[in-house]
């Protein structure tokens, strides 16, 4: 298993946005604007992070 973790907030407003891209920001756990999480690094994972990039900021 990977040991790493991966910083994500939520920068933009899920407001108008794609109801798959909601549920995804959802699915990371990511509940209000600003909200950062702490995830494991897993191709799942970044797979979520890259459809919902332009609503995020990621840092390892």
């Amino acid at each position: 298993m990977s040991d790493k973790k991966l910083k994500v907030t939520l920068v933009k407003s899920v407001i108008g946005t794609k109801q798959s891209h909601r549920a995804t920001v959802r699915g990371l756990g990511l509940r209000r604007l600003h909200h950062t999480v702490e995830l494991q690094d897993t191709p799942a994972v970044r797979g979520m992070i890259t459809k919902v990039a332009y609503l995020v900021k990621c840092e390892a």
